[in-house]
């Protein structure tokens, strides 16, 4: 591993199979604006080296001996650090995807993605961006905006009987979203990148970006992932 410059993204990687780490880590140094800052063979050695490395991105594998990925990204993020944990697997599975977004990671990338889609997964986590490559991340994200995942944005409102309604959430809001903002918010939820989200749109990234830190404002939301569970449960978006 180099040394770090001080504006390298710092990625840590935890992975049981030490190829892997190998692998990956030898990708990531070859690129001039991020480094490994560390390697962890198992969960709870990815927690403790979150806590003393404090990496900008954590590349975590779901299946290790001991503590899961899924259980150390729910530790990592329970401590509040700031890092940005994506996880990174074979398993192309919703259940795996739904237990990582609940768990509090911003992003769902397979191990035999791109090594440019791996890269870009990085700079997207680091840059706060959701990054769910997976054809099963739509279906994980709308079962998370259902009533039953543990998502605090809003209160359900009451029926008459006294109850929480169980479809719609009212998300309090700083002021209403522009026509613009609820079109970039569907993009969102589609699961696509700025620049994607740009070139459908026929605006520059640099617009779609902006209007995606006005629409983090006014839903209350600090990335994008809360933004679009936000979004699905209120049913502003589809």
């Amino acid at each position: 591993m180099r040394v770090a410059s001080l504006d390298s993204i710092r990625v840590l990687l935890a992975d049981d199979q030490a190829m892997i780490r190998q692998g990956i880590g030898y990708i990531i140094e070859l690129q001039s604006d991020m480094t490994v800052v560390g390697e962890a063979a198992d969960g709870r050695e990815a927690a403790e080296l979150a806590e003393r490395l404090r990496p900008d991105v954590i590349l975590m594998d779901v299946r290790m001996p001991g503590m899961t990925g899924i259980e150390a990204t729910r530790e990592i993020v329970q401590r509040q650090l700031d890092t940005k944990i994506v996880i990174l697997t074979t398993f192309d599975d919703q259940e795996y995807i739904y237990q990582g977004i609940r768990a509090g990671a911003v992003g769902y990338l397979l191990k035999d993605a791109e090594a440019e889609e791996l890269l870009n997964g990085v700079r997207s986590a680091f840059q706060g961006e959701a990054v769910y490559k997976s054809k099963l991340a739509s279906g994980a994200l709308q079962r998370m905006a259902a009533p039953e995942g543990e998502v605090s944005f809003g209160k359900a409102p009451e029926t008459s009987s006294g109850n929480s309604a169980e479809t719609i959430v009212q998300i309090p809001m700083s002021e209403p979203l522009t026509d613009r903002e609820r079109e970039i918010l569907q993009e969102m939820a589609y699961g696509l990148r700025n620049d994607e989200i740009g070139r459908k749109l026929f605006i520059a990234e640099g617009t779609v970006k902006s209007h995606v830190h006005r629409i983090l404002q006014k839903l209350g939301c600090e990335d994008r992932t809360q933004a679009v569970v936000a979004a699905l449960r209120s049913g502003m978006v589809k």
